[in-house]
């Protein structure tokens, strides 16, 4: 019997949950992977199979090593190719489609209503705000949902910390190669500058923090002195961004 051919929709509701998973859950037992299929009419195995082959076109993970399946199609290689360069239009078309599946457990906001009652300003208030919630969604999981400098585990305290910020480059906001998962101290030291990261991502002190009493340096800083962050399992940080952030935001 002939194959179902995939849709675009299908493809992009994939790459969303792509995005959203960590690398080792792309697998047909998966929860969120069995739910996806139910809704598109695919078995888990067929999901589980497109998430993988969206792995095996990622840049990062194939410098490491992990290659995934070799079997994308031509569909899969221009959805992956379109949305990792445009992240914005990910976020809106993506979550338009998970909410026209009807699943308010997927996405809170009602897109199509707000576009249809609401006026330009709100629409951007809301978009922002989903964009957002999806940057910080991917992020985290990414970072298996620790610190990448002090493993802290606590969703609640974790940031998605923009490495170059938000206000700054707009076309690379919702890119999750900008995106470093840290707990709120880390975030509020990077975010200010007060530390930084080289390019093989070891901490950096600025004069500025190394003035501040000693054992809270050592306990809250010092103590990860030449560490490497934790590398996370897919988006991997932009070397470019990080140079940006040392030359613009490090004191």
């Amino acid at each position: 019997m002939k194959r179902k051919r995939w849709t675009r929709e299908e493809l992009i509701l994939t790459f969303n949950l792509y995005c959203k998973l960590p690398f080792g859950k792309l697998h047909n037992r998966n929860p969120d992977i069995i739910y996806l299929a139910e809704q598109i009419g695919r078995t888990a195995n067929a999901v589980a199979l497109k998430l993988v082959n969206f792995a095996s076109l990622d840049p990062e993970l194939k410098k490491r090593g992990i290659k995934g399946m070799s079997s994308h199609s031509k569909h899969d290689k221009l959805i992956f190719e379109e949305f990792s360069n445009n992240w914005e239009k990910l976020v809106l078309e993506s979550e338009l489609l998970l909410e026209n599946l009807g699943d308010s457990k997927l996405e809170e906001v009602n897109f199509k209503g707000i576009i249809e009652k609401t006026g330009e300003e709100k629409l951007q208030l809301v978009r922002t705000r989903v964009n957002q919630n999806f940057f910080r969604k991917m992020v985290l999981v990414n970072y298996d949902e620790k610190c990448a400098l002090c493993s802290l585990n606590h969703t609640s305290l974790l940031v998605a910390s923009h490495i170059v910020p938000w206000s700054k480059n707009k076309e690379h906001r919702l890119n999750p190669k900008n995106g470093l998962c840290l707990c709120a101290i880390h975030d509020k030291a990077f975010d200010s500058g007060l530390i930084s990261f080289d390019e093989n991502l070891i901490i950096l002190f600025s004069n500025e923090i190394k003035k501040i009493n000693k054992k809270i340096f050592i306990d809250y800083f010092g103590q990860f002195e030449s560490k490497e962050l934790n590398i996370p399992k897919k988006f991997y940080p932009s070397l470019e961004f990080l140079e940006f952030h040392r030359e613009n935001i490090f004191k």
